[in-house]
C-alpha cells in the first residue's frame, strides 16, 4: 500500500472560516446572528464583509458616494463592537470585519475567495426587483463554489 501525502480538502471537517454578507438590513443582521452562532458551535473565524457599492460619477448626482458607503462601513463596525462587547462574557466567536468596494456579488465572491471560504451566509434580498433578475443570494448559489445558506 502506497503512503499519499495528505491534501488539504475545505469544508471537510466543518468551517473553519464563515463569511457573512452584511449590508445592514434586517435580513443581513439576522444572517450575521446565525453565521455567529455557527461560528461559535464550530470554532471558526466569522468574516462579516459589506461591500461599498460603487457608482457612476452621473448617478449620485452630487451626494459624495464614497464618504456615505464609508459611514455605513464605520456605523455597522461601530455596531458590532458594541454588540461583541455585550455578550462577550457568554458568547465569544472570533470574528473580523471587512470592506471591498463593487457589487454585492462580486465583492462576496472577492471576500469569499481571499478568505478562503468555507460557507457564505447571506440575508434574503428584501427587493421585490430581485425576483426577475436575480439575487446575490442565488447568484451566490448558482456559482457553486461554497456552501451558501439563505437567512429569511
Amino acid at each position: 500500500m502506497t503512503e499519499r501525502g495528505h491534501q488539504f480538502e475545505r469544508g471537510t471537517d466543518g468551517p473553519k472560516v464563515i463569511v457573512a454578507g452584511l449590508d445592514g438590513s434586517d435580513s443581513s443582521m439576522r444572517a450575521v446572528a446565525y453565521a455567529a452562532g455557527l461560528a461559535r458551535r464550530q470554532n471558526a473565524l466569522l468574516a462579516m464583509v459589506y461591500v461599498q457599492p460603487v457608482m457612476p460619477a452621473g448617478a449620485a448626482l452630487g451626494v459624495p458616494v464614497a464618504g456615505t458607503t464609508e459611514e455605513i462601513a464605520e456605523d455597522l463596525m461601530n455596531e458590532i463592537r458594541t454588540a461583541a462587547h455585550r455578550v462577550k462574557d457568554a458568547f465569544e466567536v472570533r470574528w473580523e470585519f471587512h470592506t471591498f468596494r463593487g457589487d454585492p456579488y462580486n465583492g462576496l465572491v472577492t471576500a469569499a475567495d481571499e478568505l478562503k471560504a468555507d460557507a457564505v451566509i447571506v440575508g434574503a434580498s428584501e427587493s421585490a426587483g430581485h425576483r426577475f433578475i436575480g439575487s446575490v443570494a442565488l447568484r451566490l448559489v448558482k456559482a457553486g463554489r461554497w456552501p451558501v445558506t439563505v437567512v429569511p
